[in-house]
C-alpha cells in the first residue's frame, strides 16, 4: 500500500514511542461519521443471535452482563461494516509505518462493556495468534471514551521486549477470560486513557488488560482488530483467512507449534 498525502501518518516521536514503549495512540483516527457507521451496526447486532459470533443471553434471570452482552468476535466474516473498518485506510496506513511493510488483517472483536461487567485480566496477545515471523499489531478503536472508571484499557510499558509467557489462572471474580500473565517486577499497569475516536495499537508481546467497569450507566465499547505482518508465514488456524488492505484474502501457514505452555492453541482459543 502506497502513502498518500492524505493519511495520518506516525511522526517519528510516535513511532519510537511504539518502539521502546509497546504502544502508542492515535488521536482521533476514526472521524465521528465513520464512528456513526460503526454505532448503527454493532447495535442491530446487540438485538441477533449469531451462532459462532454472538450468542447473548436475554434471559430475565441472567445477573452477569457479559452474558446479556458478549464480545463479538470476528464481526468481518458476516458483516460488511465491520470488514470494511477492520481494513479502515487510516488504520493500515499506522500500521505500514509500524511494521515497515504491508500489514494483513487477521482478526476483529467488538466489545461491548456495559455497567458492572468483568475486566480482561492481564495478558499477551501473540499468545492466542502465534504470528511467525513477526507479531500480531493491535488496533483497539474507542467507540465510547475510555476512562478508568468504565474499565479502559491497562498497559504494561516495555514489556513489548519480553518473551510469550505462560499464563497463570485468572480471578474469575474480576475477569472474564481465564489467563493471567504477571507483569515482570518493577512493572506496573497504567491506564490508557481513551477519547471516542482514539486508536491505541499496541506489540503482540504488550501485557495488557483491563479493570472491571466500574459506573452505573456507561458502556465501555470498542472496535479491536489484529493485523499480522505481511512477510509472516505462519499463524494460528483460527484467524485464517487473513486480508490485505484490498480486501484479497490470504492463506498463511497453520503453526503447529504449542507455544510456551506445551499445549496445543485451539485449547486456548477464542482470544
Amino acid at each position: 500500500m502506497k502513502s498518500t498525502p492524505e493519511l495520518k501518518r506516525l511522526t517519528k516521536e510516535q513511532l519510537e514511542h511504539f518502539l521502546t514503549e509497546g504502544y502508542v495512540i492515535v488521536k482521533g483516527l476514526m472521524t465521528e461519521a465513520e464512528l456513526q457507521e460503526i454505532d448503527a451496526a454493532f447495535e442491530a447486532i446487540s438485538h441477533q443471535t449469531i451462532p459462532g459470533h454472538f450468542e447473548p443471553d436475554r434471559s430475565a434471570a441472567v445477573e452477569d452482563p457479559l452474558k446479556r452482552y458478549p464480545r463479538v468476535m470476528h464481526p468481518h466474516r458476516f458483516n460488511d461494516t465491520a470488514k470494511r473498518f477492520m481494513l479502515h485506510t487510516p488504520i493500515m496506513a499506522v500500521l505500514e509505518d509500524l511494521y515497515g511493510e504491508e500489514a494483513l488483517a487477521a482478526q476483529s472483536m467488538f466489545y461491548y462493556k456495559p455497567p458492572g461487567a468483568r475486566g480482561q485480566a492481564l495478558h499477551q496477545d501473540n499468545f492466542y495468534l502465534q504470528v511467525e515471523p513477526g507479531n500480531c499489531i493491535a488496533a483497539w478503536t474507542a467507540i465510547d471514551p475510555a476512562t478508568q472508571e468504565n474499565g479502559g484499557l491497562l498497559v504494561v510499558p516495555k514489556t513489548s521486549a519480553h518473551d510469550i509467557e505462560c499464563p497463570e489462572l485468572a480471578d474469575a471474580s474480576e475477569s472474564f477470560t481465564t489467563h493471567y500473565v504477571k507483569p515482570p517486577k518493577d512493572s506496573s499497569p497504567i491506564p490508557a486513557i481513551m477519547d471516542r475516536g482514539d486508536v491505541l495499537f499496541f506489540n503482540g508481546n504488550l501485557i495488557h488488560g483491563s479493570y472491571r467497569n466500574k459506573t452505573k450507566d456507561q458502556f465501555r465499547r470498542a472496535f479491536i482488530c489484529h493485523y499480522a505482518n505481511a512477510s509472516a508465514m505462519r499463524i494460528n488456524a483460527h484467524y485464517r483467512p487473513l486480508f490485505r488492505a484490498d480486501g484479497t484474502a490470504v492463506d498463511l501457514e497453520v503453526n503447529p507449534d504449542g507455544g510456551p505452555c506445551g499445549v496445543e492453541f485451539q485449547q486456548v482459543y477464542p482470544h
